[in-house]
């Protein structure tokens, strides 16, 4: 499918195909090139703006997928036409500065469109129809009639009080957009939803680390040698398990002697991974492993393989036994540590924001004097403009003269 977008769609979409069809209805044309070479059979659909995806007049081709087929209808479009290729993510910033959409629902849009879990589908659809956008603008009217009523304190004599609400209802009010602000910031991030929960494999040379990360992945990702130190670098991939995100890290193999130079460089940087893990999977003497870290006894196929004590995982990259087990407990772990459907997660640039907010919000709240309240709703109010990609101006004004009667 071939999208364009602008002014000149109706233009372009007559050129190639001829008259333009009714609005929102499939047509079947034969398209044409200037010299009248026929390109292709396809659909063809107008949508006259602002009733269209990006808010603008467009047209969408439907065509067949050979990538010459496709190259000639793009060279037309660009010879024939005077259109340019849309930039990366063009389509979008149209659909928002035709405020047919916020940034909110853009950025969760963007996650959606490289989600590749079923978990991170789920959560981020509810923001991306614009859930998310619903309760912010809902805080941010509770901001600005809050910010109405103190401007009416400070516009009334305390002789002149009738219509003027008490100070106890708009803090109250404000107060519960701070208790929900709270719970929204109480979620994990949806930063970790999009890149996973990293899952570090440790323990000393030979200890099964490499089988058993190929075995998660259902592919032959690492070496794997009876030779001490064959793993030299951390080796990490993207895997979902049970429809949850992971990042699987294998590390090169622990020890404090008998490693050459280069094995050693390795060893530092599974170090680092370890400190960088959500959760690591030992692999190594019972009890010898990070705090936190999930004892797994590996090998457990081989006659003489030890046996860790329960709750420890036992498991065999070779036979299988028991790796259903592990996954199972990677997925349950990672459910309660990841957003989940319903609930609205939230990037490292909306959570600085709404916690600006929440500051502003429980300032305001305490603050007895009108003049300082009514600046601390002013910076919750903006971050709530951050946040939707909104710049307002009067809107504190038009609230103030249509809620309340200043003019009586």
């Amino acid at each position: 499918m071939i999208r364009i977008s602008g002014p000149s769609s109706a233009a372009a979409l007559r050129r190639l195909a001829g008259p333009l069809p009714d609005v929102r209805k499939a047509s079947v044309r034969q398209l044409r090139d200037a010299r009248g070479n026929w390109l292709d059979e396809a659909l063809v659909l107008w949508f006259a703006g602002p009733r269209s995806a990006t808010g603008e007049d467009c047209a969408e081709i439907h065509c067949h997928g050979g990538r010459a087929v496709v190259r000639a209808i793009e060279r037309a479009l660009e010879q024939d036409c005077g259109l340019r290729r849309a930039e990366a993510g063009e389509f979008t910033r149209r659909a928002f500065l035709n405020r047919r959409m916020d940034l909110l629902e853009a950025e969760a849009l963007g996650d959606m469109l490289a989600a590749e879990t079923e978990l991170q589908r789920a959560v981020l659809a509810s923001a991306a129809r614009g859930a998310a956008s619903g309760e912010v603008s809902r805080w941010r009217e509770a901001i600005l009639s809050a910010s109405a009523a103190v401007e009416q304190e400070l516009d009334f004599s305390d002789d002149d009080e009738e219509g003027v609400a008490p100070p106890s209802v708009w803090r109250n009010a404000i107060g519960d957009v701070v208790g929900e602000i709270g719970a929204w910031l109480a979620v994990p991030s949806a930063d970790r939803l999009r890149d996973g929960l990293r899952i570090v494999l440790a323990g000393p040379p030979n200890s099964g680390k490499s089988s058993l990360f190929n075995a998660l992945l259902s592919e032959a990702a690492a070496i794997v040698s009876p030779i001490a130190g064959t793993t030299r670098d951390a080796i990490e991939r993207p895997v979902a398990i049970e429809g949850v995100p992971f990042v699987l890290v294998d590390t090169a193999g622990l020890r404090s002697e008998g490693a050459e130079e280069i094995e050693a460089i390795g060893i530092a940087r599974a170090e680092a991974e370890l400190a960088r893990a959500d959760l690591v999977l030992w692999l190594g003497p019972e009890g010898d492993g990070p705090a936190g870290a999930i004892e797994v006894g590996s090998m457990i196929d081989l006659p003489d393989a030890a046996r860790k004590a329960p709750p420890a995982l036992q498991v065999s990259a070779l036979s299988g036994e028991g790796l259903a087990a592990l996954m199972a407990a990677l997925a349950e772990y990672g459910r309660e540590r990841l957003p989940r459907p319903g609930q609205v997660a939230i990037s490292r640039r909306q959570r600085e924001l709404l916690g600006q907010a929440q500051v502003a919000l429980q300032a305001a709240g305490q603050e007895p004097d009108p003049l300082l309240a009514g600046e601390a709703l002013r910076q919750a109010r903006h971050a709530m403009d951050a946040m939707l990609g909104t710049v307002a101006t009067e809107d504190m004004l038009d609230t103030l003269f249509g809620r309340f009667c200043i003019g009586k």
